[in-house]
């Protein structure tokens, strides 16, 4: 399977014709491109868009493709047949765009035809990592078997498109900064669900800007990325006590710095304690971290206690 890359550049095949007819097939509302776009913009910038279709049979969908800057082909039904060629034109138009463009590393094949599997199989042959996207009941199992991750547009349908809300505990802050909370949480919701294990500062902010380019931190009022994640809901709950147990073999004392990491059984979060611990904090013991949640993803801890017995032993503090 061709590797997965954390940042990459994608390329939009689209059969256009396939979606629509599998999205009408399946009783969903007409076919939105915003859903798709949505979701693959979690995984890196697209830097090619192409539908085909015969969009004089497909009008109404010209306007929003337009907007979402694909660019349209038009390939026109032959009648003898009732087919038309925007399967073999996709093939051309992708495999030139592999040959030629080292810097795509990702082909999101938007169609459920069994007909590209071998170009599927050929892109992954030039160890391009492939996504396909189609609708469960009319797309085939060769091409999703063949493809290192497919989409279902079932699931994308599903999920309830709804505006926006304010984040619990923005309610007193300005507007644009509840704006600025609201698309923040959206995002580390969206890519917690894509299974990223550690979320860095600079992917959030990335990923942020590729769903709304003209983002600015310093138009919702803050001077620096960092400074608004600090601010953030997610990172003032940090500032709780967490009860977790202390990992073994991650423990590194050096002029009364204490570097260690928790888990709480799932997340494990670094933990950086200036201070001086007693014999009972060892490998395994369960611990109280109370600190905040810095922008590296790290907690700095500010009191770190030893849970030993029925009471909590407080960490010394150095002098």
């Amino acid at each position: 399977m061709a590797h997965t890359p954390e940042v990459t550049n994608m390329a939009l095949f689209c059969d256009f014709e396939n979606i629509a007819l599998g999205v009408q097939d399946a009783k969903y509302e007409k076919f939105d491109i915003g859903k798709v776009l949505e979701r693959l913009l979690l995984k890196g910038s697209i830097v090619v868009k192409k539908a085909y279709c015969d969009w004089e049979r497909y009008k109404a969908f010209k306007a929003p493709m337009h907007e979402a800057s694909f660019e349209l082909i038009e390939i026109p039904h032959v009648r003898q047949s009732g087919k038309n060629s925007a399967d073999i034109r996709m093939v051309v138009d992708a495999l030139d765009l592999c040959y030629t463009k080292a810097h795509v590393e990702t082909f999101v094949i938007i169609s459920g035809d069994s007909d590209f599997s071998p170009l599927v199989s050929k892109l992954r042959e030039n160890d391009k990592h492939i996504i396909g996207i189609g609708v469960k009941n009319s797309s085939s199992r060769l091409l999703i078997d063949n493809c290192d991750e497919f989409i279902l547009y079932d699931d994308l349908a599903r999920a309830t498109s709804r505006r926006r809300a304010p984040v619990k505990g923005t309610g007193n802050l300005p507007k644009v900064k509840q704006e600025a909370f609201a698309l923040l949480m959206e995002t580390l919701a969206a890519l917690q669900r894509e299974g990223k294990d550690v979320i860095q500062g600079s992917l959030v902010k990335d990923t942020m800007k590729r769903k709304q380019p003209q983002f600015n931190e310093e138009y919702h009022g803050y001077n620096s990325f960092g400074r608004l994640l600090e601010e953030s809901p997610q990172a003032k709950a940090a500032q709780a006590a967490l009860e977790a147990e202390f990992l073994p073999r991650q423990r590194d004392v050096a002029a009364q710095t204490v570097r260690f990491s928790i888990t709480d059984g799932g997340a494990t979060y670094p933990v950086v304690f200036r201070g001086i611990t007693p014999d009972t904090f060892t490998d395994s013991v369960e611990v109280v971290v109370e600190g905040r949640l810095q922008k590296d993803g790290a907690i700095h801890a500010t009191d770190v206690l030893a849970k030993c017995g029925s009471r909590y032993e407080a960490v010394p503090k150095a002098t």
